[in-house]
């Protein structure tokens, strides 16, 4: 892991360090193009013909039906059971908290506005399950969306060898009211849900994390179709800031849980002292040596790197710079540097609070915006679910009020059809 000394870095170096790979590799580009292509024009024949390329299964159906769904969620084992249920009753009851009504204002005697929330009727759930199978990432997505009311709920992940899912995404499933779920993953599932197949349901919306192929995919469909997507999404992240209140052991560790996501993980350390620096390598070095994902977190490793800062406050400006997905704030004086975070996915305060209480379980939500896009992005929420509606109604009073305004406005733009609509109601009546 590489260490620079903030201090000694010009703007343009650490706004270089910052960057992110985002360039794209034209392979992956060609190849999910082609692979759009095909699912676009052949529908579910390219999804069966990619499940036995890619996944090595051939499937007989694309889906898992509400009853196969029941069987495989009834050999949850117990203790995975019950902290699902814990996590899904914290990630619900965060979000519920999302929910609210905004009241109509007055603009003017006469003239009511307001807006009114309205569920995004079709959306689409991508699931990974390449290296990992998430069901973490299935609550995530799929509390938020039953919480919303979407109408149409799809769930697209890929299928495991027996040709099937495990027991842990069929549970959750079961806990969700979802009675399907689509064999389909990587950039072939993107693709299905955003032009819809014979046998999967076109959406509107599409959520998800995924690798590199399923990141172009996203950013393909947004940009050629009328299907949104959740945020532009990269290689997950993780910044610890820290001084010597930290626990090298626990930063260590911190670090590690974001490496072990994929090869091209970030994990940044910033800190206020060599010591700190220097004992938590030590401690990642000690710790990698036993954690089953070893060679994926070292390479990881190896493209990270740590910043040595006067104060947490310089650190801190490091930090919005960077705009981490994930930041942990290491340190017992966490609570002052709270107005100073401008730029981040999600904050994690204090020494006892590791990223991984929230991907999992803590109630936040864990499909957050990488590479930077933090800068301008939230994390997926209700909001995310849904669209807000403005209205606004009118009295004769209200006309009378507003009308003069409105005709001035488009008769200085020179539409002359504007200021008409309101010039034939103040003429003809006072209102509805």
């Amino acid at each position: 892991m590489k260490i620079y000394n903030y201090k000694q870095l010009s703007k343009p170096e650490v706004e270089n360090i910052c960057l992110r790979q985002l360039e794209d590799d034209k392979s992956i580009e060609d190849r999910v193009k082609d692979i759009i292509g095909k699912v676009k024009s052949t529908g579910d024949q390219a999804l069966y013909a990619y499940a036995e390329a890619f996944d090595r299964v051939k499937l007989e159906r694309l889906y898992l039906d509400q009853e196969e769904l029941s069987a495989l969620a009834a050999t949850i084992p117990a203790d995975a059971k019950a902290a699902i249920d814990q996590a899904y009753a914290n990630i619900r009851l965060f979000h519920a908290s999302q929910m609210s009504k905004e009241a109509a204002v007055e603009t003017m005697p006469g003239v009511s506005c307001w807006r009114e929330t309205r569920a995004i009727e079709r959306v689409g759930l991508y699931v990974p399950g390449g290296t990992a199978v998430l069901p973490s990432t299935f609550l995530m997505l799929g509390i938020p969306a039953q919480l919303a009311g979407c109408t149409q709920i799809t769930v697209c992940s890929p299928p495991q060898p027996d040709g099937k899912t495990n027991c842990f995404l069929a549970y959750c499933a079961v806990l969700l009211g979802i009675d399907r779920i689509y064999l389909a993953g990587g950039a072939q599932a993107i693709a299905a849900m955003a032009y819809g197949t014979e046998s999967i349901p076109k959406a509107d919306k599409i959520f998800g994390p995924g690798n590199r192929y399923v990141t172009y995919a996203k950013q393909y469909i947004q940009s050629n179709t009328q299907t949104a997507i959740d945020m532009p999404a990269g290689p997950s992240e993780v910044l610890v800031l820290a001084d010597d209140t930290a626990n090298p052991s626990y930063v260590a560790a911190d670090l590690l849980a974001q490496a072990e996501h994929g090869v091209d993980s970030q994990a940044i350390l910033v800190a206020t002292s060599m010591e700190l620096i220097d004992k938590t390598l030590l401690a990642i070095e000690e710790q990698l040596a036993v954690l089953p994902r070893a060679e994926i977190a070292s390479a990881a490793i190896a493209n990270s790197y740590a910043v040595l800062v006067d104060n947490l406050e310089e650190g801190m400006k490091f930090s919005n710079t960077y705009a981490p997905e994930h930041l942990i704030i290491a340190t017992t004086a966490f609570q002052g540097l709270i107005p100073l975070i401008s730029n981040a996915g999600s904050v994690f305060l204090g020494n006892l609070t590791p990223e991984s209480a929230g991907d999992y379980a803590s109630g936040t939500n864990h499909t957050l915006p990488t590479s930077g896009f933090a800068k301008a992005y939230s994390g997926v929420s209700i909001d995310s679910f849904v669209k807000k509606i403005t209205f606004q109604h009118i009295s004769p009073q209200g006309l009378k009020n507003i009308g003069p305004t409105v005709e001035v406005l488009a008769a200085a733009e020179g539409l002359q059809a504007h200021k008409n609509a309101i010039t034939i109601r103040l003429e003809t009546q006072d209102g509805y």
